[in-house]
């Protein structure tokens, strides 16, 4: 009964091992981009920088003048699914969550405000955005 109890516990471990070693395995680091974004107003650029499963996230939005672009920033975790969740404010104030989600050599990204400053930038700010890779770290 005792060897049972160990061989539980042991079992239990390496699979919370095995969890964190594949979530911290995906690697976002990279650059990447939809450079037709909003029909071809804006352009959206995501920066991700990875250590372990701590991801650093950084986006900005270009455009062609028409109105604001702002640029965030935030950090989170890459999760047990593979997917990296995450919390941003921006260059107006704004604050909200996003979720990255690898997509063949690109991420789908969603991102949601939690707290509105200024609605002029919210454009940017949509669910299941796909951005392909330009580049990376």
């Amino acid at each position: 009964m005792n060897a049972l109890r160990v061989a539980l516990f042991v079992s239990i471990f390496l699979l919370a091992a095995l969890s964190d070693a594949l979530s911290a395995g995906q690697n976002f680091a990279g650059e990447y981009a939809d450079k037709n974004f909003l029909n071809g107003q804006a352009v959206f650029q995501m920066s991700l920088e990875q250590s372990g499963n701590t991801v650093s996230v950084w986006c900005v939005g270009y455009n062609d003048g028409h109105g604001a672009a702002p640029e965030a920033e935030g950090t989170g975790k890459v999760t047990d699914k593979g997917t990296v969740q995450f919390n941003f404010k921006d260059s107006s104030k704004n604050a909200g969550t996003g979720r990255i989600a690898p997509a063949g050599e690109g991420i789908i990204v969603s991102l949601k405000t939690k707290h509105v400053s200024d609605s002029s930038c919210l454009e940017f700010y949509g669910q299941k955005m796909r951005l392909k890779r330009v580049g990376k770290e």
